[in-house]
């Protein structure tokens, strides 16, 4: 069951990029919420609660993981990418504006997708020193962390694009 919850019920073992798969959940639901008009709190709720499930999943079981596979971070868990994911549109659902179309939400959310992955796989400083943290929680913080500057940078562009100082025509 420890190998089932880290993995996300087996993304983590598919063959071609697991971490990316990971992510794709908390994704796919932040998206359909704000399509189906979901407000703000509950959108908000929903990602913190997917990103503390994920979160204590990977600190808890990634220890059993990480002793029966014999390597220090297993590709197939990736409760610490479903974390970050979540994390990533924490706040996001503060920021968008209620006469948002389905086009634009797609666009923001592959962003905030694409910006958590590449922050993930690059590791920039200070993310990759994170890794260092014993077992589970070495695991988890980089995503974390790298969920966080993905967060900051798409608030920044959200910001830039709501203010009407660049017209975007995405709808």
């Amino acid at each position: 069951m420890k190998r089932a919850l880290t993995s996300c019920f087996g993304l983590g073992l598919l063959p071609l990029a697991p971490g990316t798969w990971g992510s794709l959940p908390p994704a796919v639901i932040f998206a359909l919420m704000c399509h189906f008009g979901v407000s703000a709190v509950p959108t908000a709720i929903t990602m913190a609660v997917l990103a503390a499930a994920g979160s204590v999943i990977c600190v808890v079981f990634c220890p059993a993981v990480i002793k029966e596979t014999g390597k220090s971070d297993p590709r197939e868990v990736v409760a610490d990418e479903f974390a970050g994911q979540a994390v990533t549109f924490l706040a996001f659902s503060f920021f968008i504006p209620a006469e948002i179309t389905s086009r634009q939400i797609l666009i923001i959310t592959a962003l905030g997708f694409g910006l958590f992955r590449i922050f993930d796989i690059v590791k920039p400083w200070p993310i990759r020193k994170l890794e260092k943290l014993p077992k589970g929680w070495g695991i988890l913080a980089d995503d974390i962390l790298a969920a966080v500057f993905a967060a900051i940078l798409i608030l920044l562009c959200l910001k830039i694009w709501l203010s009407g100082a660049y017209t975007v025509n995405v709808g």
